[in-house]
């Protein structure tokens, strides 16, 4: 069976990409991490839905980007609430974490080396996100230039791809095809910013574009929350 490395954060985006690596085919081996995110709940889900999913293996890997800080996930910096769907979609917000869709695909690709695996599967998405710069089609085209030209078994003729199903779906869209392929969304976590019970604040970029996915899909949201 092929093999494939799954970048898996335990939110809708990464478990639906995890749900259609396996779908397709692939020995999922799923890879979150513990950085020093102040929504650490989200690697308790990541655990939950690997098994749930059925990948061969998961692993977090814990890492500390606390020591860098320049964000509210990782630094004492307010998480923004109650921003317009206007005010998300401009700009690049302080939710941002310094290059670490670049220092999560390298995790990745150490990991795909060793198993062997050719096939990276990462569930960003550039239609309804908070304008991440290391979400786009184009950082993903050139981290997989640097993968085949960075690595022994790239420079050895296997060659990697990077595969980003959603990256072109709206948010609505991934819900809709989770629900296809059988994800249990109750068992998801999004939020940025949860209370010290694990519920989703409602207030957060990332609650509101969850809820309003679930409004456009035409279907309510499982998860508990705090308000919406």
């Amino acid at each position: 069976m092929k093999r494939a490395v799954v970048l898996l954060s335990g939110g809708i985006d990464s478990t639906t990409t995890l749900a259609i690596a396996i779908a397709e085919g692939y020995e999922a081996y799923a890879l979150s991490f513990d950085y020093g995110q102040r929504h650490q709940i989200e690697t308790e889900a990541a655990s939950r839905l690997a098994k749930l999913l059925g990948t061969k293996e998961h692993r977090i890997a814990k890492i500390d980007m606390r020591i860098f800080g320049g964000s509210a996930l990782t630094d004492n910096i307010d998480v923004p609430k109650k921003r317009s769907d206007v005010e998300i979609g401009k700009g690049i917000p302080v939710t941002y974490v310094p290059a670490r869709n670049t220092i999560f695909l390298a995790y990745a690709l150490a990991w795909a080396e060793v198993i062997p695996a050719r096939d990276i599967f990462l569930g960003v998405n550039a239609i309804d996100y908070s304008g991440y710069p290391d979400c786009r089609p184009e950082f993903i085209k050139a981290f997989e230039t640097l993968a085949n030209v960075g690595t022994k078994a790239g420079v050895e003729g296997r060659r990697f791809q990077i595969h980003t199903p959603l990256i072109n779906l709206s948010k609505a869209e991934i819900i809709r095809k989770a629900v296809e392929f059988g994800v249990d969304l109750s068992r998801t976590h999004s939020c940025y910013d949860p209370s010290p019970e694990g519920l989703a604040c409602g207030k957060c970029d990332s609650c509101l574009l969850r809820l309003k996915g679930f409004r456009e899909a035409g279907t309510t949201d499982p998860i508990a929350y705090v308000t919406k």
